[in-house]
This record gives C-alpha cells, structure tokens and sequence, in this order.
C-alpha cells in the first residue's frame, strides 16, 4: 500500500527543513574542509629500541609486513573517508538548492491562491451584479 505523497508532503516540517537547510551545507563545508585538506599522516618513524631480548630477523621482517599492511589499510580508509566526505557535501549542496526551490514554489503558490481567490470573488461579484440588474 503506497502512501499519498501529498499526505507525505503534508507530514513533513518545511518550516524546520528550510530553517536547517543553511545548518546542514555549513556543516557539510566544515566537514569537507577539515577532511579534504587532511593527507594521510606520514609514516611514522619507528624509534629502535634495544629490547630485552634481541628478536630475530624473521620477526623484524613479519612486523614490518604487519606494518605496512596497516599503513596500506589507513590509508585506504582515509580515501574512503575522504569520498564519503565528498559525497556529503554534495548532497548537502544539492539539499540546499532544493531547499531554495521548495521555498520559492511555496512563495509562489501562495500568490497564485491569492490570485484565484481574488479572482473568484470577483467572479462572484460580477455574477451577483448581472443577476440582481
């Protein structure tokens, strides 16, 4: 069973999404702006440290392996993060200039109800003044 969009559109609080509409593309920015200009962190440096007991070679190189495999995987989660961020912001644009258009239609509407209603009254007059002459 489909719901009626306009009771759908009739639900929804236009008032409270075209006041945050401006809210959700600044946050939007400010998340793009602070994820976009971040590059993956550097590799960090690993400090040598004498350890208590000498590890073998074969160790050093497995952590190594480890290591560069979890660089390989934060660097792939900050792309990902990055696309995400990216796609948000669009979306946020998006939602703002539909937030724009919504508005404007609304305004709009309103002054084509106006017009009717004037419209009707004096249709209604004039009907009113041929029957009564």
């Amino acid at each position: 069973m489909a719901i009626p969009w306009l009771a759908v559109l009739k639900v929804v609080p236009w008032g409270d999404v075209i006041s945050n509409a401006p809210k959700v593309a600044d946050g939007a920015k400010k998340l793009w702006s602070n994820i976009g200009n971040k590059a993956p962190k550097a590799e960090a440096e690993i400090e040598n440290e004498s350890p208590a007991v000498a590890p073998d070679g074969q160790s050093i190189a497995a952590l190594r392996r480890q290591l560069a495999a979890v660089k390989a995987d934060a660097a792939e989660l900050h792309e990902q993060m990055f696309a995400s961020s990216e796609l948000i912001k669009a979306l946020a644009e998006q939602n703002a200039q539909l937030i724009r258009r919504i508005e404007v239609q609304r305004v709009r509407g309103l002054w084509l109800a106006a017009a009717i209603a004037v419209t009707g009254l004096v249709a209604i007059a004039g009907l009113g003044l041929t029957l009564a002459g």
